[in-house]
């Protein structure tokens, strides 16, 4: 319980180091800034593997000392322990995972944004609130999956078949497609509350003669959780994929979502000419979907190391997607002068 207790006490100081004197004045972040905090972002999530490598080899706090049902084989059939290596390992893939899960929802909250024309000055302020929320709700869903996949083991079997599943409606899901006035809960919630029709500086909420009243700054934020819980659905099943130690998914999951808003303004102007995202998004998912399915096989086809080679994989297809997404923009630039 100590360790859960620091950990959620460090994520908290970061948060009001970075809006209460970071940011705390609202102002426009530039790509170079955005780029300048994404770094010093991953540079934390990197330096937090030391003491992942740490806690798990040594033992301290409480951390390496319960078998992880990911690892259930024959012979241990409760899983396995993890030591300081295999938890670096899992820790590092569930990052990058994540992280890279992470892109994808950038489509759509660069597409809200455009939508609710929130402006420049206040996108930091709303990310920031919609990672505070997001931290929370996948908290709650890491703690249910995690309990879920240490009571019923054939769970994993059912998240590899929906990770397959996403992998390939997300080939043919447009964030174009969707307007957000559908949306069942912008609708209920202006049903419930009153909206201005313009916004009042970065605040969310105005009281006039005793109501209260939202602004559309508030829509942006309510859309921005709906749309983390949504893409939580996916990302989360992806890591267990990896390992089922709630220690290990909430950390892994808090620092790549720490260094979502940074990385938003840093590729919001680019996310188009990464066209071939997607496709490795949607490859990402069905490989950790097809591993978490085989794992059993896969383990004793590739040894112990078969996350690290998972994260091989997963760092090539991203990789091989973002080069050729420059590559065909840079050869049609040509073209269209």
């Amino acid at each position: 319980m100590l360790v859960w207790t620091l950990f959620v006490s460090l994520i908290l100081l970061l948060l009001a180091l970075d809006l209460g004197v970071f940011h705390r004045k609202a102002h426009v972040v530039t790509v170079r800034e955005g780029l300048a905090w994404s770094i010093v972002w991953m540079t934390l999530a990197f330096a937090f593997s030391g003491f992942i490598y740490g806690a798990y080899e040594h033992k301290w706090l409480g951390l390496g000392l319960l078998p992880d049902p990911v690892d259930r084989t024959a012979a241990a059939p409760n899983g396995l322990i993890n030591d300081g290596s295999t938890a670096l390992v899992k820790y590092l893939t569930g990052y990058v995972i994540e992280q890279s899960l992470s892109v994808d929802n950038m489509f759509v909250i660069a597409m809200l944004f455009r939508f609710f024309a929130v402006p420049a000055v206040y996108q930091h302020r709303v990310l920031f609130w919609g990672i505070l929320g997001a931290l929370t709700m996948r908290g709650v869903m890491i703690a249910l999956g995690a309990t879920l996949i240490a009571e019923f083991g054939w769970v994993l079997y059912l998240f590899g078949i929906f990770l397959i599943f996403t992998a390939v409606k997300m080939l043919f899901l447009d964030a174009e497609d969707s307007d957000p006035r559908n949306n069942l809960v912008v609708r209920t919630t202006r049903r419930l509350f009153p909206v201005t029709k313009r916004f009042h500086g970065q605040h969310f909420f105005l009281r006039r003669r005793g109501a209260l009243l939202l602004t559309p700054l508030a829509l942006a934020l309510i859309m921005v959780e709906i749309t983390d819980l949504i893409f939580a659905v996916d990302s989360i099943p992806a890591i267990f994929a990896i390992t089922a130690d709630p220690f290990l998914v909430f950390a892994s999951n808090a620092f790549a979502i720490l260094g979502l808003r940074s990385l938003y303004f840093v590729l919001a102007g680019a996310l188009n000419t990464f066209r071939y995202l997607k496709v490795s998004l949607s490859l990402v998912l069905a490989l950790v979907g097809t591993k978490m399915l085989a794992h059993t096989w896969l383990k004793e086809t590739l040894g112990q190391h078969v996350n690290l080679y998972v994260l091989a994989a997963v760092v090539l297809i991203l990789a091989a997607g973002a080069i050729a997404s420059v590559l065909v923009t840079a050869a049609e630039k040509p073209e269209r002068r």
